[in-house]
């Protein structure tokens, strides 16, 4: 080999252990910030809040989980309705440790503004049929934070934020790694039409992304991308877990232009932003080191605004879901996959396989 290859191979390894350290580095970060909000908010419960917040690592209702509302579907954990303002606040900043400010701001929209949207407009109806009683429960206040295991030391521990249209979920294991999915998000309405909040959507960068790139594609991509006249009434893979990669529809990433693979990419980043920065940049770095190319796009039903419509995005690791069917396609269903990393199983075999050595 001559210098200049060995020089070559010696700055190669160097960029690789920097940029490992750096992953391992951001990854710690942010699993310090969670175990400290974490704890921060346990240490601020009643003995019988605890009790309903801290549940053991190992239990059944981990993995347990749904977007529907709290009549359909009744949740375990605390709800903010139960917590003082200062417990509110350590919850907003658990969520904040977690998520983006776009997260953060996404996720205190859907549960604020579009629950009491819901509430009144569905209330109002009811009353427009003289009815007193009956019907979802819509409450701003109904949204649950648990906490399974100790958020302290290595052992592995997780919690979430769930209620109608939020399912947040995050494992943390051997104090670094973080796994962040399920992560679902939905809005009803996707664009409010009437009232004071009129104009507001809050889904409006996963619709648009999505929107952009299927009309970027020319007459022959379209073709291959978009795989059925009709979208299916809702998210194919719902609550099912583990979850299995689905039937390969769609254009590749391979068959896409340069200008076309971009958008695909940005698609992806409207999800991953969502997440801080460290843990989205994770997410796209497994994403790139399986491969761009092996990802596909594909949709369902029109293409033009205001049709019912569906999308998804599949590669070797992950899984984007979009329906927008519901309520003459003025309600969204978004869901964010990992196909080893939902619930942190991955990250739960690597750490048993740590201890056991």
């Amino acid at each position: 080999m001559t210098r200049l290859n060995v020089l070559r191979a010696v700055v190669a390894v160097t960029i690789l252990a920097l940029g490992l350290a750096g992953g391992i580095v951001a990854s710690q970060r942010s699993a310090s910030a969670m175990a400290k909000a974490t704890t921060a908010l346990l240490d601020s419960l009643t003995p019988e809040q605890r009790q309903k917040m801290a549940l053991p690592f190992d239990s059944a209702d981990r993995t347990r989980w749904h977007f529907i509302p709290v009549n359909q579907f009744p949740r375990h954990g605390v709800p903010l309705k139960d917590m003082t303002e200062p417990q509110r606040k350590l919850a907003h900043d658990l969520l904040k440790a977690a998520l983006s400010e776009r997260g953060y701001t996404t996720t205190v929209t859907v549960m604020r503004d579009l629950e009491a949207i819901l509430r009144e407009t569905e209330t109002a109806a009811r009353a427009a049929k003289g009815q007193t009683t009956g019907g979802m429960t819509r409450d701003p206040e109904l949204y649950y934070f648990a906490v399974f295991g100790t958020p302290a030391g290595k052992g592995p521990w997780g919690w979430r934020v769930e209620g109608h249209h939020i399912s947040l979920h995050f494992t943390i294991a051997n104090g670094s790694t973080v796994a962040a999915a399920p992560s679902f998000w939905g809005s009803n309405p996707a664009e409010v039409r009437e009232g004071p909040k009129k104009g507001l959507r809050a889904l409006d960068k996963e619709q648009d992304a999505g929107r952009a790139l299927v009309m970027a594609l020319d007459d022959a991509q379209r073709k291959v991308a978009i795989y059925a006249e009709k979208a299916p009434s809702d998210i194919l893979t719902s609550t099912k877990f583990p979850i299995d990669p689905l039937q390969p529809e769609g254009l590749a990433a391979s068959a896409m232009t340069d200008k076309q693979r971009a958008l695909l990419m940005a698609l992806i980043e409207v999800y991953t932003a969502q997440m801080n920065a460290d843990t989205a940049s994770e997410r796209l770095e497994e994403i790139e080191k399986a491969g761009t190319e092996k990802i596909t796009f594909a949709w369902a039903g029109p293409v033009e605004p205001g049709q019912q419509h569906y999308y998804r995005v599949q590669g070797p690791t992950f899984l984007i879901e979009f329906d927008n069917t519901q309520n003459s396609g003025n309600h969204i269903h978004s869901v964010w996959r990992d196909f080893q990393s939902d619930f942190g199983r991955d990250l739960l075999r690597e750490h048993l396989a740590m201890v056991r050595h």
